[in-house]
């Protein structure tokens, strides 16, 4: 196997990793930094939690590690996952193995890289808004962001709450298929995961899919062109394509932001350097003056704009126009998507609508520019649906370009069996690995 140390100095994809790798185990894998592992530090990419060394593993972890596999390292994210591009973490930005001047997508940027450039590798990542399907893309992998409550959240330091859910990318569509149903499952350490039915791998193909009329809107031309041409392609595998409207899937976007924010306000209140990360501060201060100093510190940019949004939603006079309305929202995106889902497999569209951009790029990206770029992702993550990111085509300079499979909740297996299916008749490509 390649050297590990010296293919993550080129591509930092790695927070931190182990010193050798174990060539009996199994498989191996790697884990997003916001899943605690005993192994390793686990600091969701932010400074906040520096130093911190959890007691346990998280679940997703825990199960892959007890059927054999080696976990080789936590991934590179961004801060606690605010971020489309990888871009807002403390510990380096990782590169896209495609060309190391453009972005791996975010938050699971180091995850996709991972999958990307690691042969056999298998790479756990967590969903937000889009954090799976995004760098999927970016990175030209197969990505499963399963239905909200499939896989057990404990062991993972929360973005929001009702939104984060733990998936699989690898280069391999079987990987997929193989590893889902083993992280997968009731965990009574995690009550939004014992509610679920049984995941069953019946092998039921995709039949027919549904093109939101929106989707095919502010693409790029290299991406507008690989999706069409995927389309002819799986209307020659036997699928069925057809054009419908969608029109709820435009609210999505601000309701996202507006639940997501919310949320994360609320779980980084208890980072105040005086239980997790550094505890550094003036113990002379008043108690909001030391708390005040310490996240000023050690929170980023994008960390502090989110909670500011998501506190100011949330206050009173605020709340109902906010909040609620977007949680009325949510609830007429589901229903959207279940009206369409009656007479489809699953609803297709572009994955992002652009390929992986670089990071001069993405410097002159305003914050609101960031939050548009995920406006293909957004809506089956707020309903918290299952969905499947492909390698679909590649641009002119040989960037990879995904497209984005959802289907209704529970139902993994047709995502799963059009990964395979899809696998056989494209040919994927990967990147020229350099050390």
């Amino acid at each position: 196997m390649t050297s590990l140390a010296s293919v993550n100095g080129r591509y930092r994809m790695f927070r931190s990793f182990v010193e050798s790798i174990d060539e009996d185990a199994p498989f191996h894998f790697s884990a997003k930094d916001n899943l605690t592992s005993s192994a390793f530090e686990t600091c969701a990419g932010s400074r906040v939690l520096e130093g911190y060394r959890p007691a346990f593993d998280a679940a997703p972890i825990s199960r892959l590690s007890d059927i054999g596999g080696q976990l080789l390292g936590k991934t590179n994210m961004d801060e606690f996952g605010f971020g489309t591009f990888s871009a807002n973490s403390a510990y380096g930005i990782p590169l896209n193995p495609f060309d190391t001047e453009r972005a791996c997508g975010g938050s699971s940027g180091g995850a996709a890289c991972a999958a990307a450039v690691l042969d056999g590798h298998v790479a756990l990542g967590v969903s937000t808004g889009g954090s799976i399907s995004c760098p999927a893309s970016f990175c030209g992998v197969f990505g499963i962001t399963p239905t909200y409550g499939r896989v057990s959240r404990h062991g993972l330091i929360d973005y929001a709450n009702s939104l984060d859910k733990p998936g699989i990318l690898s280069a391999r569509a079987s990987d997929l298929s193989r590893y889902l149903p083993v992280i997968s499952g009731r965990d009574p350490r995690d009550p939004t995961s014992c509610m679920q039915p049984d995941l069953v791998l019946t092998g039921r193909k995709l039949r027919s899919v549904a093109v939101p009329e929106t989707a095919l809107e502010g693409l790029s031309r290299d991406v507008e062109s690989a999706f069409r041409t995927a389309i002819g392609t799986l209307e020659g595998m036997g699928v069925e394509v057809e054009t419908v409207e969608m029109p709820t899937l435009k609210y999505a976007m601000p309701a996202y932001y507006v639940l997501a924010t919310s949320e994360a306000s609320t779980n980084l209140a208890r980072y105040g350097g005086m239980r997790y990360g550094p505890q550094d501060g003036d113990l002379a201060l008043r108690f909001d003056d030391y708390f005040t100093d310490f996240r000023s510190r050690y929170f980023g940019d994008e960390a502090k704009r989110r909670i500011l949004l998501g506190t100011f939603t949330r206050m009173v006079g605020f709340r109902d126009r906010y909040y609620t309305k977007a949680l009325q929202v949510r609830e007429v995106v589901i229903n959207d998507y279940r009206r369409v889902l009656d007479d489809h497999d699953a609803v297709l569209a572009p994955t992002m609508p652009f390929v992986a951009p670089r990071f001069d790029d993405i410097s002159r990206m305003s914050a609101l520019d960031s939050y548009k770029a995920d406006y293909l992702t957004v809506p089956a993550n707020l309903a918290g649906m299952p969905h499947l990111s492909v390698p679909c085509g590649y641009d002119g300079g040989g960037m990879p370009i995904g497209m984005q499979l959802v289907a209704d909740h529970w139902c993994e297996d047709v995502l799963l069996s059009a990964a395979l299916d899809w696998e056989k008749g494209f040919d994927v490509r990967r990147p020229e690995v350099m050390e």
